[in-house]
């Protein structure tokens, strides 16, 4: 299959590519603001919206008594109102709706409204919420062997915590709509969603009406990364209630300030782990205790936590593994999903755990890595077995590829050549399992069209949000219809075109939406390959299609695509096909906590090195190798690109994105002077990225495997880098597993005693 460019990078570089922010409004449109919560917990004792009321141009202010159906918008668990009623959960939890002739009128109007709340116990971190029995479900835990037995047969036993921080989506485009009346109570929205049929299923549930009368359409989204995958409804559902009511057009766009405020981020998790090595350094048991701090409401935290136990021992094989996840609820806005969707949380407590065992024995960490790689047909702590297994060969191929020992002689010669300067090197390998762990998710349509001019239209489920998911599918339709790629044009995502969507999530959306697209187009090429066998006179197995022409026995006939659907038509074939494509073999008992939830594992492994400023705590990243398993790339640009996103974004999330709360469920890094994201001179200096040889996944769309979430995962190879330099510098340095590992807190490990 031939590359090719992102289709949409043209249009993104001029300015041209359109979003809900740039859609062409109505002459009548109004505009909608929330009026949110100005406390963490608390009982709504009365709220005076009078003076908001009497401001020339505000047309309404819509609260939970204006739903006319349900007031419910919680997906997984209804524990989410649209908006409070009674009392208040978060700071910045919607109460009202305030809907005006102009955001400046809204935004005036916001300012006048007055709430007295009678203020409740707060609580914001998970330890807290354990302590006082606060949980938004019961705990799950996955098991294997017998831990309590296997840790009396160990050599070495360790136990410790860790804690690993959230993280801020912060994508280009803050969440927004566009919902616009239709005839016959109808309602269309536009939306900023990466779950469509999200959106159009709650908002009917609210509304009280049926699904068919809500169309949900998406051009792109200006980057999601799991923070459109839920939380991109309320504010369309909100949008609609307006609609409903007034029958005009109402557009909502969340400023900066109100979406950090508002919408909830990566969970942060508190974690105490139990590790047992044989003198040999295998893994023999590990025990971990997740709490998951989920913020007010359940959200996706439900699946985010299942998720975290699904990747706990990483890609080691241990034979005794004893997990447990806690949703602990608390006093912040409902965390979601994020890249990765709880599995970086879960690494990185085995990361830290092998560390922390490295350090007290007084080994390299990497030789209880390799020691412990997962080999074919190994068993992962869920009962599925691993096969078509490239762990082992990704870290030696890095290893060889990059010249490992040499860089850690490099490494150790520059630290003992400089006093005020330190580098540290680390290995982080990743399994990253491929599917929507709940099984009934794993399933796609896409619905494809053949004009009589031999013009493609292809519609599916998948939403691009920047990680080139049309340039995929446009591949996938060109290169099995044998035509050109000028000849296809990627419909917007649209529920009445393609109903019952999953979101474009859990690094599925290429293979499924692609696998319904191969089907779709295979079954149009069956029929038009009976017309091209027909009017060339030969056998149907004679025919193929390539270069906008059919072939026989592989040479050129003088049959254009054209002129064949041109017969086609004439022959009342039919040139539109809707194909339907599930996940076979996927399954999951939850009663069990057994089965065989993926479609297969991305492997691989990154080496990373990093320099130390001992005097000032800060660091640089000098370089990431990655030997990474893309299965057989079908787009192998669009797949470098997502690598080295993923990475910067991981190394962010280890490094230097802290959010903070104060103790009043008050986000302080509420704005990006006081929220730090990698720019350009934290970025690692070199990225090297060497595909791995192997052959592929057959569930991958073209043996292309998914590569959205896995590259993520090198990003904590960066804390342990650090770590190592810090403790080059300071030989007294106790090794702490609290992330994000920031320049103040290198500062004080530097000169801990």
């Amino acid at each position: 299959m031939k590359t090719m460019k992102n289709i949409d990078s043209f249009t993104h570089v001029r300015g041209e590519s359109l979003f809900v922010d740039d859609l062409m409004l109505r002459q009548d449109t109004l505009f909608g603001l929330v009026f949110d919560s100005p406390k963490a917990h608390g009982k709504i004792k009365s709220v005076d919206y009078s003076k908001a009321e009497a401001l020339e141009g505000v047309i309404k202010i819509f609260t939970y008594k204006d739903v006319l159906g349900e007031n419910q918008i919680g997906g997984i668990i209804p524990d989410e109102p649209l908006w409070a009623e009674d009392e208040v959960h978060f700071w910045g939890q919607p109460i009202a709706f305030i809907v005006a002739k102009s955001e400046a009128i809204a935004k005036k109007a916001r300012a006048l409204i007055t709430i007295d709340i009678e203020e409740l116990p707060v609580i914001t971190t998970a330890k807290e919420a354990k302590e006082k029995g606060s949980f938004i479900n019961a705990p799950r835990s996955f098991n294997l062997g017998n831990t309590q037995n296997a840790f009396t047969e160990c050599e070495y036993v360790f136990e410790g915590e860790t804690f690993s921080n959230g993280q801020e989506h912060l994508y280009l485009e803050t969440q927004g709509c566009y919902a616009v009346p239709q005839e016959n109570g109808n309602i269309k929205i536009t939306s900023s969603t990466q779950g469509p049929t999200a959106v159009q299923k709650t908002a009917a549930k609210v509304l009280g009406i049926p699904m068919h009368k809500i169309e949900v359409d998406v051009i792109r989204l200006g980057g999601g990364f799991g923070g459109k995958e839920d939380q991109a409804t309320p504010w369309a559902v909100m949008a609609a209630v307006a609609v409903q009511h007034l029958n005009r057009p109402v557009k909502y766009m969340l400023n900066r300030h109100d979406d950090l405020r508002m919408t909830g981020k990566r969970h942060p998790y508190s974690s105490f782990y139990k590790i047992g090595l044989t003198k040999d350094f295998k893994i023999k048991a590990f025990e971990a205790e997740f709490l998951q701090n989920s913020g007010a409401a359940a959200d996706l935290s439900p699946a985010i936590a299942e998720r975290t136990l699904f990747h706990a021992t990483n890609s080691y094989f241990v034979p005794n593994v004893n997990t447990t996840v806690y949703s602990c609820k608390t006093n912040l806005p409902p965390n979601t999903a994020f890249r990765g969707f709880g599995g970086p949380q879960g690494m990185f407590v085995i990361e830290s755990a092998i560390a922390d065992a490295a350090d007290k024995i007084g080994i390299n960490k990497r030789l209880i890595q390799e020691a412990n790689l997962l080999a074919e047909n190994d068993e992962f702590s869920y009962g599925q077995i691993a096969t078509e297994v490239q762990a082992q060969n990704s870290w030696f191929s890095a290893k060889e590829q990059y010249q490992l020992e040499q860089l850690e002689h490099e490494v150790a010669d520059f630290n003992n050549k400089n006093d005020h300067y330190k580098k540290g090197i680390s290995l982080m390998p990743i399994a990253f399992g491929i599917s929507f762990t709940n099984t009934p998710m794993n399933h796609a349509r896409a619905l494809v069209h053949i004009y009589q001019d031999g013009s493609v239209g292809v519609s599916t489920g998948a939403v691009e949000m920047g990680q080139s998911v049309n340039t995929k599918m446009l591949q996938v339709a060109q290169s099995v219809l044998g035509i050109s790629p000028d000849k296809v044009k990627l419909e917007t995502t649209n529920t009445t075109r393609v109903a019952n969507t999953s979101p474009s999530a859990a690094s599925s959306t290429a293979d499924l939406n692609g696998k319904a697209t191969e089907m779709a187009c295979n079954s149009l090429v069956e029929r038009l390959t009976e017309v091209a066998a027909d009017m060339l006179s030969t056998k149907k197995e004679n025919i193929s299609f390539k270069e906008d022409a059919v072939f026989v026995n592989d040479k050129k006939s003088e049959l254009t695509w054209e002129a064949l659907i041109t017969e086609a038509m004439l022959r009342r074939v039919a040139l539109s096909e809707n194909a339907h494509y599930a996940t076979p073999i996927i399954h999951f008992d939850k009663t069990k906590e057994k089965g065989h939830p993926f479609a297969y594992h991305v492997y691989g492994t990154a080496i990373t090195t990093v320099t130390v400023d001992c005097i000032r705590g800060n660091y640089e990243i000098d370089s990431v190798k990655i030997v990474h398993d893309f299965g057989k790339s079908m787009n192998m640009g669009i797949d470098l690109g997502q690598v080295e996103g993923a990475l910067a974004q991981g190394i962010g999330w280890m490094t230097m994105e802290e959010i903070s709360y104060n103790n009043e469920g008050r986000l302080l890094s509420n704005a990006l002077s006081t929220y730090k994201v990698p720019d350009i001179f934290s970025a690692p200096k070199t990225v090297e990225t060497i595909p791995l040889k192997t052959e592929g996944n057959q569930m991958a769309i073209k043996k292309s495997k998914a590569v959205g979430e896995p590259p993520l995962m090198y990003g904590i190879g960066a804390y342990f880098a650090i770590q190592q330099a810090v403790k080059a510098f300071n030989p007294n340095y106790k090794l702490k597993f609290h992330a994000p590992f920031t320049p103040e807190k290198v500062l004080m490990g530097l000169y801990e005693k």
